[in-house]
């Protein structure tokens, strides 16, 4: 990571390291990556050593690294790598205010077809209904998807409502031949929760 940051910052300011100035940057978004992801460039400049050209070279790169997970996604099984989806999901979804809940549409390989918001709600709800879901799986004529949606209150955990509609969707997709793989539930602060690790889909 010290060789990344040496590469991408390549300098300092008048004394601090390259190194030190990633550490700073970090700091201001208490460590998190995916904060920082998400921050406008204006906000990377108030960090003392990082510029416009910086912030946006930044910000490119992160963007890049979303892109090549998702590359990564479209030409494997998806299962062979699931740190990549986790990867992929944490920096899309996590960092949002709102609650959003978003599919990975698969076809018969376990390769990504699409990846899509299914909705958007609230700081702490949002609203999916079956039959919109299983229509769009008709439509792009997937064979599997992976569910996911964010808690920005930072709790990785899976509430009745939660369990509930997993189920829900599982039983409906399950009718016309569609497997539900998975269902993460995303935060900031902690990695993805797998509802089929728990044993809940």
């Amino acid at each position: 990571m010290q060789k990344f940051w040496r590469f991408f910052l390549r300098v300092g300011r008048r004394g601090k390291s390259a190194v030190d100035l990633a550490r700073e940057l970090l700091e201001k978004f208490d460590g998190d990556l995916n904060q920082l992801a998400s921050a406008p460039a204006s906000k990377l400049q108030e960090v003392v050593g990082i510029g416009r050209a910086k912030s946006v070279q930044l910000l490119a790169v992160l963007e890049l690294a979303k892109r090549t997970l998702v590359g990564q996604m479209n030409t494997r099984d998806v299962l062979s790598n699931p740190q990549a989806v986790a990867d992929w999901l944490h920096l899309q979804i996590a960092p949002l205010p709102h609650e959003v809940f978003v599919a990975l549409w698969l076809d018969a390989g376990n390769k990504l077809i699409k990846s899509e918001e299914l909705s958007r709600g609230t700081l702490t709800q949002t609203s999916v209904h079956p039959r919109e879901v299983v229509k769009r799986a008709l439509e792009l004529n997937a064979a599997a998807v992976i569910l996911a949606h964010n808690h920005p209150s930072g709790r990785a955990e899976a509430s009745a409502a939660d369990i509930s509609l997993t189920q829900a969707l599982k039983q409906a997709l399950t009718l016309v031949d569609v497997r539900l793989l998975d269902h993460f539930i995303v935060t900031t602060t902690q990695k993805p929760l797998s509802l089929a690790e728990r044993g809940l889909v």
